[in-house]
């Protein structure tokens, strides 16, 4: 069986660049809870880490790394694998791919053989995507600091803005020059085609020429140029700044859409800002790139920015990944405040700690900390921190002051906030600060909130039932299926399932005689699975015994398809350890698998081979019933015979497990 994972033949060609030896000895340095950890906030639990899942959006962590197998394990998205898999599944990575971006993190050098020209043509598109934004930013970038234009006008802004060549070179900041084609012509110089240009969204195509002709021109133009990187560090975006005041320009542009850019699925700030986060605990927001940047000058790092745009579900994923606590930073602009109080209704839903800083009038976090300096910055940030309940009902009581009708409604929008946060502790918590804010009494508080809770599920009910009448007749796959036909099937699934694990977690741990492999391989020759991903595990086991090469969870892990890496990682993630304190504090002790492997593969083996017996029951049932309406005798006479047999073998097998069952 080959177990290589499985790639299209171009990722197949790409993966051929690089040398075997490039790849163990990326392999051998790797660390896997130090890759995840770039992407997440990892937690220890007992020997191992867990997390909320990165691919799917929920509550309770159910993502798990194991550092002693070198795999993770998401329980709610179903996907796992090592630290190849998760880089390759979380950043949408080719395998060659992901080796290079290990390779640079761990300091590898990349060795490759020679490719040829056909070679090279192949090139997967998405690599090359960011391989010209690549191009395209270490352009921008050497013409701020080479071209007398790019000095002259970008660099000095920067300089104005306070900028040091330092924080220019982190964030990696550039300038376009004033022209039509400077980029696209430089880029096609080097070898870069006009429809990737185009789809990249550097250079935008224009068709309604009066001469019926097609032309094309850079999208940025004259302006200070801002890269927008992943959270692995790769430019997938552009901003930019007019520097004139042509008043049919808008002051920011921004890239378009692409395959490799999804603006509300990325932050800026993120890559430069996330250790940052990690480490203080607290995420900062903002709303544009300048006040990122001058953030990282009065060194408050951990701030991300929306970008202008309004934020996202993805984008607060995102920040949850690193910390539960988000500071929403606002200018000191009534109109943006009460744009921004939806923002913080989303965070709330989201399931983050939200406080609030807000700025003197006419201030940003760009301006204000340019204004004070760093320390004064920093003491402000501190001292001027106050949760949102307190903000919100602030901000409503100014407005509505002596004005009952209007205060009514401040409270309503207070408790509206209140009940979108999903933890019902904080939401209580919530409640009492809301009523000694208020003055009012805490009972009228919470019979709003449970109105508004009761109207939201009431709300969602209806939903559910209106998309269960949307749905096509016969779209239900349990309709019409018996029963007993499900249940049969289960139960053999959950018994190949179980068997699978024995032999992937202790298949040379040794029994009283023998190792558990061999065991449960000559115990089940004359089985055969019907589940084809633990048929397709088990026989690779048993082909590797019989050439004298014993397997382990590993050689799944990193040459299984994936399904049967997602298997595999499943069934060697442990998701609950016993507490020490159980036998430590308590005297409380438990036995542990290890120990009674003997019992636990002989009761396996017997229980599988009762399930699969009760199965062939079942489908040869079947065959007696068609043998009868076909009036078939003989058919009848040899069904009826296999039937006796079969019973016979399901009551001896269930004697040994000391199971009762039907005559």
């Amino acid at each position: 069986m080959d177990y290589r994972i499985s790639k299209p033949p171009l990722n197949k060609l790409v993966l051929g660049l690089i040398t075997r030896d490039t790849i163990e000895e990326v392999k051998n340095r790797i660390d896997i809870v130090d890759v995840i950890s770039d992407f997440i906030t990892l937690k220890k639990s007992g020997a191992n880490y867990k997390a909320l899942s990165p691919f799917a959006n929920e509550k309770t962590p159910s993502f798990f790394v194991v550092p002693a197998k070198g795999i993770f394990k998401d329980f709610s998205s179903g996907k796992g694998g090592d630290a190849f898999s998760f880089v390759m599944e979380h950043e949408k990575l080719s395998y060659a791919e992901a080796i290079r971006y290990l390779a640079k993190k761990y300091g590898v050098e990349i060795k490759e053989d020679k490719i040829s020209d056909e070679g090279k043509a192949e090139q997967s598109e998405r690599e090359g995507l960011y391989i010209l934004m690549n191009f395209a930013k270490e352009y921008y970038k050497n013409i701020l600091h080479t071209h007398d234009e790019g000095k002259g006008i970008g660099l000095s802004y920067f300089r104005e803005r306070g900028f040091t060549d330092r924080t220019i070179e982190k964030f990696e900041l550039g300038f376009a020059l004033e022209g039509w084609e400077y980029f696209s012509k430089e880029a096609i110089a080097k070898g870069y085609n006009k429809e990737l240009l185009e789809k990249t969204g550097l250079v935008v195509r224009k068709e309604d020429n009066p001469d019926g002709t097609i032309r094309t021109y850079d999208r940025f133009r004259g302006r200070v140029i801002f890269p927008v990187h992943n959270i692995s560090g790769k430019v997938i975006a552009f901003g930019a700044r007019m520097m004139g005041k042509e008043k049919n320009q808008p002051k920011y542009i921004n890239s378009p859409e692409t395959d490799i850019y999804h603006k509300s699925d990325v932050l800026y700030g993120l890559y430069q800002g996330k250790n940052a986060i990690r480490q203080q605990d607290v995420c900062y927001l903002v709303e544009g790139y300048t006040d990122v940047i001058s953030m990282h000058q009065s060194d408050v790092e951990n701030v991300v920015a929306s970008s202008g745009t309004a934020l996202t579900e993805s984008q607060i994923k995102l920040i949850h990944r690193f910390t539960e606590n988000v500071t929403v930073l606002f200018d000191g602009d009534s109109a943006g405040i009460k744009a921004a109080l939806r923002g913080i209704d989303m965070i709330l839903k989201g399931g983050l700690n939200v406080r609030v800083v807000l700025f003197p009038d006419g201030e940003d976090p760009d301006s204000y900390s340019r204004k004070v300096g760093t320390t004064e910055f920093q003491k402000f940030l501190k001292e001027r921190t106050q949760d949102f309940v307190s903000f919100k009902t602030s901000l409503y009581a100014k407005e509505a002051a002596g004005d009952p009708i209007k205060k009514a409604e401040s409270i309503k929008e207070i408790v509206t906030s209140i009940a979108l946060i999903p933890d019902p502790v904080k939401r209580s918590v919530y409640i009492q600060e809301t009523s000694n804010l208020l003055k009012m009494s805490e009972q009228v508080l919470l019979s709003e909130l449970n109105k508004i809770l009761i109207q939201e599920r009431r709300k969602n009910e209806k939903e559910k039932l209106r998309e269960q009448e949307d749905e096509p007749i016969g779209a239900d796959p349990t309709v019409e299926v018996a029963p007993a036909k499900i249940d049969t099937q289960n139960m053999v699934y959950y018994q190949e399932r179980e068997t699978i694990r024995l032999l992937l977690n202790y298949a040379d741990n040794q029994l009283e005689s023998q190792r558990l492999s061999d065991f449960l391989v000559r115990e089940l020759e004359d089985v055969e699975f019907v589940n084809p991903v633990f048929n397709e595990i088990y026989h690779t086991f048993k082909k590797g015994i019989e050439a004298g090469e014993p397997l382990d969870n590993q050689f799944f892990v990193r040459k299984g398809s994936e399904q049967v890496k997602r298997m595999v990682t499943d069934l060697v993630t442990p998701r609950y350890e016993t507490s020490q304190h159980w036998g430590d504090k308590f005297h409380i002790y438990f036995s542990k698998e290890v120990d009674v492997l003997n019992e636990l593969a002989l009761t396996n083996v017997l229980r599988l081979k009762f399930r699969v017996v009760q199965k062939m029951m079942e489908d040869n049932l079947q065959l007696v019933k068609q043998a009868e309406l076909a009036d078939d005798l003989d058919l009848l006479d040899r069904s009826l015979e296999t039937q006796t047999g079969l019973k016979k073998a399901e009551t001896e097998l269930a004697g040994l497990l000391g199971i009762v069952v039907a005559k």
